[in-house]
């Protein structure tokens, strides 16, 4: 027999999307559970950049100076090299009108920490670590609820983010646990179990690259960039941590095998090559640090069923170029909350009001889509050897011309089509809740597109 509790809305997923959810419907009145399979947040292959629309909400939320504490980096644009071999810059979030015109490279566990911590002086926000949604619970065809189990102790930590059936077997007793809630939220990533047993379709968006995801240890000091950098097949991404730093190579999709058989010397040489700062280190490395990233950019044709609303990468993976996956996934969080907290606390959610999430968030993510295929575009050629990095020949005349047209991107990057801010309900110094949908602000109800 399973133990069965009840809530308001039950979140499958503590990363961002999930705990951005969970803090604001908790802040908004509604009873919310959050499932975290894993016991900690500590994963080394997380998304580190905070763009600057989720700087604004963590000021909305009064938890920008907590933020403002972690060892963090800024990154004032995006930028790649030339024909003439100077850098020209793509994306110049300084031009924002924002109270922090910039984005960060911080550590994503902290930042999840942070938002967990916030969470837990909610008293209607319960965040369960190592706790595994198994399956959904239906009744006439519509989600009602969720089973799960606690997780095993051999699953619990420094995972990265692997396919399905990557993961160890199970080593230790579990128990099972069974969720009720008019509302279940996916927030469950690429791989989601909830999306796909639901029977949302995906449809696949171009992508001829996978990821090998290390870390070096160093104290050399490196450039502040998410950019890609190298050539000939040998291209990288690194970020910058107090005291090492995390490395993504970007491989021919499907070549995983094959550079593992030119040995490790091999990629030692290409991370020297590419950064001389870290010559004196990259001897440590071996391909047992080397995880694969199968990487996927899809988006569900549908992102809910009745009784279930998918958010964050369950709703639409994005490729690790460009750091937006991150920023994509708070959004929706956000929206989310906003837009369902009134219904949540009548006890009634109608499949309408789960369609209008993808209708308020797609104008966004089809932008984003937009702009990070055409960061593929430049970056593919030198990933398969056949061309370095380059932005296309007009692209860099335009932004070199007029360098005010550097906004536009930053804009798509930073904050996206439609801006979310905060409902009323949860910002810094809220006093007290509506406690019925008829008596919520405008304000809550619609977000403006500023």
């Amino acid at each position: 027999m399973a133990d069965t509790e009840d809530a308001d809305c039950v979140i499958i997923g503590g990363g961002p999307a999930g705990i951005v959810a969970g803090l604001l419907l908790a802040r908004g009145g509604v009873r919310v559970v959050v499932l975290e399979k894993h016991e900690d947040f500590f994963r080394d292959f997380r998304g580190d950049t905070i763009h600057p629309s989720t700087l604004r909400l963590l000021d909305e939320l009064g938890l920008y100076h907590e933020f403002a504490r972690i060892a963090h980096r800024r990154v004032e644009g995006v930028t790649l090299s030339g024909r003439s071999g100077d850098e020209v810059l793509l994306a110049d979030f300084t031009r924002l009108n924002l109270p922090h015109p910039f984005m960060t490279i911080a550590p994503q566990w902290d930042f999840l920490n942070l938002l967990a911590q916030a969470g837990a002086d909610e008293p209607n926000f319960d965040l369960r670590m190592g706790i595994e949604a198994t399956s959904l619970i239906w009744d006439d065809g519509r989600v009602v609820g969720l089973r799960a189990r606690t997780a095993p102790a051999a699953e619990a930590t420094r995972h990265t983010d692997a396919a399905p059936g990557s993961a160890q077997a199970p080593t230790t007793a579990t128990k099972t646990l069974e969720f009720r809630a008019p509302l279940v939220i996916a927030a469950d990533g690429r791989w989601s179990k909830a999306r796909a047993e639901a029977g949302l379709a995906v449809r696949e968006l171009h992508s001829t690259i996978d990821v090998w995801w290390f870390r070096i240890d160093t104290e050399a000091a490196l450039p502040d960039s998410v950019a890609p950098r190298g050539q000939d097949g040998k291209v990288f991404v690194v970020i910058p941590r107090r005291g090492h730093v995390q490395i993504a190579r970007l491989i021919p999709k499907g070549a995983d095998e094959r550079l593992r058989a030119e040995g490790i010397e091999a990629l030692r040489r290409a991370v020297a090559e590419t950064y001389p700062q870290l010559s004196a280190d990259v001897d440590a490395l071996e391909f047992a640090d080397v995880k694969l990233l199968d990487v996927r950019r899809n988006e569900a044709r549908r992102w809910s069923a009745e009784g279930l609303l998918c958010i964050g990468d369950s709703a639409h993976a994005m490729s690790p170029l460009g750091g937006v996956g991150v920023n994509l996934a708070v959004q929706d969080g956000v929206a989310a909350a906003r837009m369902l907290a009134p219904s949540l606390r009548s006890g009634h959610i109608s499949a309408a009001d789960l369609r209008r999430i993808r209708i308020r968030r797609l104008p966004t993510t089809r932008a984003v889509e937009f702009l990070q295929s055409m960061i593929h575009r430049m970056v593919e050629p030198a990933v398969h050897g056949r061309a370095p990095i380059r932005p296309p020949g007009p692209v860099e005349w335009l932004l070199t011309t007029v360098p005010a047209l550097t906004r536009i991107p930053a804009r798509i990057l930073g904050v996206g089509i439609t801006a979310e801010h905060a409902p009323d309900f949860a910002r810094t110094g809220h006093s007290g809740l509506p406690q019925s949908s008829s008596t919520v602000s405008t304000t809550d109800r619609d977000a403006t597109s500023a």
